[in-house]
This record gives C-alpha cells, structure tokens and sequence, in this order.
C-alpha cells in the first residue's frame, strides 16, 4: 500500500516529522537539565522533594514520546522491517526461479 506523494508533499512531511522529533529530542534535555538542577537543590535542602516534579513531567514526556515517534511512524522501525519483508520475498522469488 504505496501512497502517491508530490515531492513537495514528501519535503513538506519530512520537515514537520523531522520537527516533531526535533521538540521531543529538546524537550527530553530541558527535562534532564532541570530536573538534575532540582535534585542538586533538593539535596541541598535535606528533603527529597525533586521526585514529585520529575514524576509528573516525566510523564509528559512520556506521552509527548509515544505521540511523536507513533506519528512519525515509530522512528522508521516500520519502514526497516517493510524493506527487510521486501528484501525477503525478493530473495524467495530469485531463488525459485
């Protein structure tokens, strides 16, 4: 099931994937730097607060990850195993010739 795209299309498609991974890839840093700034200052206090804003960010994330790589496709994990089935049944086919 092939889809007839434009080339304009594919470049149009390719750069708002390409964004969309681009802003889950900057938001995961901006998750990582803040929350190890809130754990130095959790530390700092003697209090073990910096769990309860990492938890819930982190489940942002998580749910910004999911939206982003099911939209894009899974990261191109179902285009490699379409090319490796393409690849296989090519093999099957020379082979019985």
């Amino acid at each position: 099931m092939s889809k007839n795209y434009d080339p304009n299309d594919i470049d149009r498609i390719a750069r708002r994937r390409a964004g969309m991974k681009m802003g889950f890839f900057i938001h995961a840093a901006v998750y990582i730097v803040v929350n190890l700034m809130l754990a130095v200052l959790s530390a700092m206090s003697e209090r073990s607060w910096a769990i309860f804003p990492a938890l819930g960010w982190g489940l942002g994330l998580a749910i910004h990850g999911v939206v982003v790589f099911l939209a894009t496709g899974g990261g191109g994990l179902q285009d490699r195993m379409v090319q490796q089935e393409r690849e296989r049944l090519q093999a099957q086919r020379d082979g019985q010739q």
